[in-house]
């Protein structure tokens, strides 16, 4: 063999040995990509609420949606499903097995989720069950959670809380608790240590929202993220014009006596600034430079100032403050531009009186009634799962374990294989 051909061979050698390595490096790195997720799908593991199917029920299918409805109200099932304050305390004791058994995501699921962290504020006060289902289902490690706890709650359940927040770096307690009393200041001081405690602890994230309890996510993150980055900037609430019988919420002055709070004959001066007071309601998704504009304007400051001793301030001030010009993505005084709570994605829920057949604003609940509050069955999630809001509320882990389940399933298997 000559030596052309010698040195067309090596050259040729060497092509397909660099070609082989190309090859498995990409293999190795399309594998690094293809990560198998599927042990942290919420799956059929013999659990008393895994005996319907959710698919099935998700698609609306009748028969499935009644055998459900039948299967929760048995006491075996009551009994089989229910998980104490005092089970919680002791399986947390070991992090990492609660982590693992619960299937709380250990990583971060795409880049764009990683780039776009998101905050909570959680207003907790019993039902601890409740509580870690909405935690397990929203929890990422980019994200930041905070929790308060009302200083009124159990013991037991206090202590549950804390064991489940202390198995993770990203979710904490809030610095100062409050004794939340129904439709006093107390429900949005809450909510502003914890937006506090937020706002400090990290400069990432992009946008906050407050939730309670039994809230439960409509939503991927990843469509959560992507939602919100199509606010531009902006907030998202309800906000409408204060209607008259209203007024006298804030016209007169309110106190706690005894637990509640209390009108008193005192007047109350004129909101300050000469602001337009709307109506509203405790929820909202809002950017970190509205934060920032709540705990360092001087307006801001001096509004909720003004609010604190009228009843339910939690259903005015974010819709008032969204109202005000110069407040970061806030929106227009006129009433051509109120915005209603089934065009604000904060929170679905169904009241009582909207609640009919044929043009009404929402089919009627499937679940039960509480303060003219719909508490969501299964026969409620396909409809719920038609809607552009991130969360609904109610959910009740006593009273429909199944509905819980079965959406936290479907958005899980939906997060893991079917948005990326």
């Amino acid at each position: 063999m000559g030596f052309r051909q010698k040195k067309f061979c090596k050259l040729m050698l060497a092509g397909v040995l660099l070609c082989m390595v190309i090859l498995m490096l990409s293999v190795v790195v399309y594998q690094e990509k293809q990560i198998d997720y599927s042990w942290l799908e919420f799956v059929d593991d013999e659990t008393s609420e895994d005996n319907c199917n959710c698919k099935k029920i998700i698609e609306g299918d009748i028969e499935e949606i009644e055998r459900a409805k039948i299967l929760t109200i048995t006491r075996t099932f009551k009994n089989k499903t229910k998980v104490t304050d005092e089970q919680y305390t002791e399986v947390t004791k070991d992090c990492e097995i609660f982590r693992t058994t619960h299937k709380y995501l250990p990583v971060v699921l795409s880049e764009e989720e990683e780039a776009f962290p998101l905050a909570y504020s959680i207003v907790v006060h019993h039902k601890v069950q409740n509580f870690e289902w909405l935690l397990r289902s929203i929890y990422a490690p980019q994200n930041f959670y905070c929790i308060h706890v009302d200083k009124k709650s159990p013991e037991s359940t206090v202590k549950a809380i804390n064991a489940i927040v202390s198995c993770f770096d990203n979710v904490f307690i809030a610095s100062q608790l409050e004794e939340v009393v129904y439709a006093s200041w107390s429900r949005v001081q809450a909510d502003l240590n914890c937006m506090k405690d937020l706002y400090l602890i990290s400069d990432r994230w992009k946008y906050l929202i407050n939730l309670c309890g039994q809230d439960l996510p409509i939503k991927t993150n990843l469509e959560m993220v992507r939602a919100l980055k199509e606010l531009g900037g902006g907030n998202s609430l309800e906000t409408e014009s204060m209607p008259a019988h209203k007024e006298v919420r804030w016209k007169k002055r309110h106190i706690v006596k005894d637990g509640t709070i209390q009108i008193t004959d005192q007047d109350k001066m004129p909101p300050p600034h000469g602001i337009k007071l709307f109506s509203g309601g405790a929820y909202f998704v809002v950017s970190r430079a509205f934060v920032h504009y709540v705990f360092e304007d001087p307006k801001a400051q001096d509004l909720m100032s003004w609010s604190t001793d009228t009843f339910s301030p939690d259903e005015f001030i974010w819709a008032t403050l969204q109202r005000i010009p110069g407040v970061p993505g806030f929106i227009r005084a006129h009433s051509k531009f109120d915005v209603t709570d089934m065009f604000s994605i904060s929170r679905l829920i169904k009241w009582v009186y909207h609640e009919g057949s044929y043009d009404a604003v929402y089919p009627p609940c499937q679940g039960i009634h509480v303060r003219a509050v719909c508490v969501y069955g299964v026969g409620d999630l396909q409809w719920m799962l038609e809607q552009n809001h991130l969360f609904a509320n109610k959910f009740d882990v006593d009273f429909d374990p199944i509905a819980m389940r079965c959406l936290g399933k479907h958005l899980r298997h939906k997060a893991l294989h079917l948005q990326h």
